[in-house]
């Protein structure tokens, strides 16, 4: 029987990804949607197993709650894995319904309740090893108490319940964390969602950006871009977008591999994500273009013909910011060709995501060319570094802008 639970709360998809066998995508469905004070639709009993706290297990399963951790995104990302003995799901296809509430300690009325359906396929009887499933939800600061449970289609269930604590270390009290205070959501699994509009400041005057990102793999070799890395380069992105001192951007996402601009938008109040998206899934690493097979430091001349293109004092940003991981070329860029550039006459930077800065230490391609330009390079390697770098990065555009400005003043020019 369907029941309703009428106290404050707010029903939310969880995220729940199959770790360790290999079943059909999950199927995220909502048992109600309410409004925060609303009525949440739950199943009595579901909602007694909660109230009493006890740890059950007649679906025998085991929980291990994943601490909550601050991701790229300026987000705490907590969670938890769960195992379930591929024996007690032997038989015909099942349907596993994951119900949680988190509770935020300092608004204990205002429960958050999130739920996850996965469906099982058949499974023989003397099946060995586990089922683990990896759920995600995330939170802002604070410390929250978590009420979770898993119900098999014989309304077998396993309830488990624990304590979370999202908080900065001191040192870190600077970062704007994207999510409120004692605040909890679903995990967003879109990484190219559009963003939110943001309150521009205009003190400044009109600060104009270019940004030009490498979207490639930490590992060079690899034929894929893995979702931490365009997790990672989506998130400089977006602490970009979001600082309210920036009101004019240029894009150019770009690709050593292929050695192509994969996109580009220019002198746009906003960076449109979602074409940006459709943009990098035409993306199709591993593969040579046969014209360029015996081409030799082909990609040292694409990205000498890159810079030469997109820098340089006739372009006019406030600034010019690379990002991206590292750039190690057969051949660094030619000297000459970044004298064919020329003085900027504006400051340029250089965002290194380098999740490894103790094996790669070495300046890249890109950071050579950087240099050259009397640039300042930041190596990206944990999400403090984002927010503190580009934080620091806007500074300096700011001061250099004014310093040119008086300078034009002075001169009547």
């Amino acid at each position: 029987m369907i029941g309703w639970w009428r106290k404050a709360g707010t029903l939310l998809m969880a995220g729940v990804a199959i770790l360790a066998i290999s079943l059909p995508s999950p199927c995220q469905s909502l048992v109600s949607s309410s409004t925060q004070g609303g009525p949440v639709r739950m199943l009595n009993t579901d909602m007694a197993v909660m109230e009493m706290q006890e740890p059950r297990k007649d679906l025998p399963c085991t929980v291990t709650p994943a601490k909550a951790v601050l991701g790229f995104d300026l987000k705490f990302h907590a969670g938890y894995d769960v195992s379930i003995p591929m024996k007690e799901l032997s038989g015909s296809e099942n349907m596993l319904t994951i119900l949680f509430r988190v509770i935020p300690e300092k608004k204990k009325d205002d429960p958050v309740y999130l739920t996850q359906r996965v469906r099982v396929p058949s499974i023989e009887e003397d099946a060995k090893g586990d089922a683990v499933l990896h759920g995600t939800f995330d939170v802002g600061e604070g410390k929250y108490h978590v009420d979770w449970l898993i119900r098999d289609r014989s309304e077998r269930v396993c309830s488990f319940y624990w304590d979370s604590d999202a908080q900065l270390p001191s040192k870190d009290k600077g970062i704007a964390v994207e999510i409120p205070a004692e605040t909890v959501q679903a995990t967003e699994f879109e990484q190219f969602r559009e963003e939110s509009p943001v309150e521009r400041r205009t003190d400044d005057g009109q600060i104009n950006v270019k940004v030009l990102v490498n979207f490639a793999p930490q590992n060079p070799r690899s034929a894929t871009l893995q979702p931490v890395d365009t997790s990672a380069l989506v998130s400089i992105l977006r602490t970009i977008s979001r600082n309210p001192r920036i009101s004019r951007f240029t894009l150019v996402a770009f690709n050593l591999q292929e050695q192509r601009v994969v996109y580009r938008q220019e002198e746009a109040d906003r960076i449109d994500f979602p074409k940006l998206g459709d943009a990098l899934r035409t993306l199709k690493l591993g593969t040579v273009d046969v014209k360029k097979l015996g081409q030799k430091r082909a990609d040292t001349e694409f990205l000498t013909d890159l810079i030469q293109k997109e820098a340089g004092p006739e372009k006019h940003p406030d600034a010019l910011i690379f990002a991206g991981p590292k750039a190690i070329l057969d051949a660094n860029v030619p000297t000459d060709a970044l004298r064919e550039v020329g003085d900027p006459g504006y400051p340029v930077f250089y965002l290194n995501y380098n999740l490894n800065p103790q094996y790669m230490p070495w300046r890249d391609s890109i950071g050579h060319a950087v240099k050259f330009f009397k640039g300042v390079e930041y190596t990206i390697s944990r999400p403090r570094d984002v927010w503190f770098s580009i934080s620091e990065v806007v500074s300096r555009i700011v001061k250099s802008k004014q310093g040119r400005q008086h300078q034009a003043a002075a001169t009547g020019n």
